[in-house]
């Protein structure tokens, strides 16, 4: 991969759906990780009675005040992005020079290889598997991370696309060796409340980081925002500076602000849909399982499914109005992810997934 080849994501590709004759209103998605319960009620009503003619706040002032209110952080240390992967873009901008290294714990999002290699760092992959159980090898972490010394260490936790968490002390030990070893842990917490506990629990790591530690988040997973784009950081206001001054001015659109802060007034909808979208997880875990699949899920509602060719399977699905993700950019070609959404939604994959299995051969 090349440092302008397109990064691999999931979601509907409207152009490969207009050349396989397919409507996108009669494709279901299941490859994109996402409350289907959602945006809350309160979101649609703010959006309905929004002005789109003026410009929006540049600094996203009631917004940074909101989130600092979560992370009980002061507003000078959120920094509010079109979605958490352009924060992923300014991070390597602010920090990255060309030749430095960064690392990353693999399998895992393809944005942060492209954003170091964009900057022109060099990057080392310490990867985990399935026959660990996707679990990181901390003693190697920590070796990679004495002797390579990277600038940047991305951590995507918990993960994507294998689901697997780590105790905030062990993360914390992380920060700390990459801090000793002259570098930034860029931990990336988008799906932390899409966690089974999530919906009553707070983040056991909401409030501010230590010093040389930057947390990703994501407002469009959990609350179903993905088309408005809104993510944020939470670093020290130093580093926040540092980062927002690589930003374009109203990167924030009025529309995502308004819904992120209608979404976060919404207290009382992640305690209801969270285990509902647990419940769909489940039931879609067991139809997949009694298909004869093997099934790989941890801390996240989606899950992992092996075929052995993932493309195949994809092509497969969509033939059939369903989309899953092929896992062969994160080095797993012999899997796809599946997201859960409704009940009914799911029981038309699982139709779809068994009417491709006993197809002719």
């Amino acid at each position: 991969m090349g440092p302008l080849d397109p990064v691999a994501h999931g979601a509907l590709d409207h152009a490969e759906l207009e050349a396989l004759g397919l409507r996108p209103e009669a494709v279901l998605d299941f490859s994109s990780n996402l409350n289907p319960f959602g945006p809350p009620p309160a979101v649609r009503e703010a959006l309905a009675a929004l002005d789109p003619a003026p410009y929006p706040d540049r600094g996203c002032h009631r917004l940074r005040a909101a989130l600092a209110a979560r992370h009980g952080c002061p507003p000078e240390a959120i920094l509010v992005g079109n979605g958490a992967n352009e924060l992923i873009h300014l991070v390597a901008r602010a920090f990255l020079c060309p030749d430095d290294t960064t690392l990353v714990l693999g399998p895992s999002y393809g944005e942060y290889l492209h954003a170091s290699r964009l900057a022109g760092a060099h990057m080392v992959e310490m990867r985990t598997g399935y026959a660990a159980g996707f679990q990181p090898d901390l003693d190697g972490l920590s070796t990679v991370i004495a002797s390579a010394r990277p600038r940047l260490t991305w951590l995507c936790l918990p993960n994507n696309p294998t689901g697997v968490d780590l105790p905030a002390t062990m993360i914390n030990t992380v920060g700390e060796l990459c801090v000793a070893h002259g570098g930034i842990l860029v931990l990336d917490r988008a799906y932390a409340s899409l966690r089974r506990d999530q919906g009553a629990a707070p983040d056991d790591l909401a409030g501010a980081p230590p010093p040389g530690q930057i947390r990703l988040y994501s407002l469009t997973k959990s609350y179903a925002l993905a088309g408005l784009r809104l993510g944020y950081l939470v670093a020290s206001p130093e580093a926040v500076t540092r980062i927002g001054a690589h930003q374009p001015a109203w990167s924030v659109n009025s529309a995502a602000q308004t819904a992120g802060l209608a979404a976060l007034g919404d207290t009382a909808f992640l305690v209801a849909s969270m285990p509902r979208l647990w419940a769909a997880s489940d039931a879609l875990h067991a139809g997949l399982t009694g298909l004869g699949l093997e099934v790989w899920r941890a801390t996240l509602p989606f899950m992992l499914v092996r075929t052995g060719d993932g493309a195949a399977t994809r092509a497969a699905l969509l033939q059939r109005g369903c989309v899953v993700r092929d896992c062969a950019s994160f080095g797993l070609p012999e899997w796809v992810r599946v997201a859960p959404r409704r009940p009914d939604e799911n029981a038309r994959l699982l139709a779809a997934w068994k009417e491709s299995l006993c197809r002719p051969r």
